[in-house]
């Protein structure tokens, strides 16, 4: 039978039912915590990047092993890179208050190979050694690196400010609002900002390398992160009467 699942938190005693009620157990199968996943997530396209940059062997052509490129955007792009992920690592640890317990063991496996193999696949191509830079050369990554940076910071700082609206082991939600970190003010206008820096920062990368793996990453990504902020500003309109107007899921005005 279709119902609406109990929460963890919920008590039998206070459940509107009357004298008798049947529940039903669901057997959800071998399960992960959030992060757990989260985590390999991360440093899978850490450590694949880097093999492809330090051009481990087997890689490209036998010559080129362990070889370093001359052109200096695919070093810093191995640093911003790798800067991303190790932040969503340190952000899995110490920043994000996961409401969700588990996930089912096969979403490792499904999550981690688009992770891992996008990484693999963008890191490719820019660490080739055919590469060729930007066509509009050190102001095209310039742009790119600015763009990228303010979005890791505008991403960081959302991530605060949603540890800070519950307390430790709290599964209360509240609406989200600016503080006075002018990168939150962006909550006045979008409920789900961190998808919004998110994307914000793989634009700039893609700008930066100008690399097709990176744009077809971040157009997927895009999507992907869209429909999360959509389903996330609907139960917000659901739960919230009070909730802001004016807000739009991850793009101001537009989506």
């Amino acid at each position: 039978p279709k119902a609406k699942c109990l929460r963890d938190e919920e008590v039998l005693q206070t459940l509107p039912v009357g004298t008798t009620a049947s529940f039903y157990f669901s057997d959800l199968g071998p399960q992960l915590t959030w992060g757990t996943v989260f985590l390999s997530e991360c440093v899978g396209p850490l450590i694949i990047y880097l093999m492809f940059y330090f051009r481990l062997p087997f890689i490209y052509s036998p010559k080129y092993d362990f070889t370093s490129s001359k052109n200096w955007v695919v070093h810093l792009a191995c640093m911003c890179h790798s800067f991303h992920y190790i932040k969503r690592i340190l952000e899995t640890l110490f920043v994000h208050r996961i409401s969700h317990g588990t996930m089912p063991l096969r979403n490792i496996f499904k999550n981690c190979g688009y992770y891992w193999c996008s990484a693999a696949w963008m890191a490719y191509y820019i660490n080739h050694p055919l590469y060729t830079p930007p066509y509009y050369g050190q102001q095209q990554v310039n742009a790119g690196l600015y763009i990228f940076l303010f979005c890791q910071v505008g991403n960081f700082s959302i991530h605060v400010a949603l540890r800070n609206l519950k307390s430790s082991g709290s599964k209360t939600k509240k609406i989200p609002y600016p503080t006075k970190n002018p990168f939150t003010w962006i909550f006045w206008l979008v409920s789900c900002p961190n998808y919004t820096y998110e994307v914000g920062s793989w634009v700039g990368f893609t700008v930066m390398t100008q690399c097709v793996p990176v744009a077809f990453f971040t157009i997927v990504a895009f999507i992907q992160m869209t429909v999360w902020a959509r389903g996330k500003h609907r139960s917000y309109l659901k739960e919230f009467r009070d909730y802001p107007t004016l807000r739009s899921s991850i793009l101001p005005f537009i989506l």
